[in-house]
């Protein structure tokens, strides 16, 4: 599988869990509540959420460790 259908895939995972653990969720009003929402699931997401695809690692302990 080429390099471009695995970032296809990658984002259509990361677009689907952001969906349905955050922006459904929480259905926010404005711009602002989305944008601070976003910036909450992402610190959530890179730092506390442990990825299958990691070996169940958080994402910043794998950066880090590299």
């Amino acid at each position: 599988m080429a390099l471009s259908q695995h970032l296809d895939n990658a984002i259509e995972r990361l677009w689907r869990s952001l969906k349905y653990e955050d922006i459904y969720l929480n259905a926010y009003e404005t711009g602002s509540d989305l944008y601070k929402g976003l910036k909450r699931y992402f610190q959530h997401y890179n730092q506390q959420r442990r990825h299958s695809s990691l070996a169940y690692q958080i994402p910043a302990e794998v950066f880090h460790a590299a």
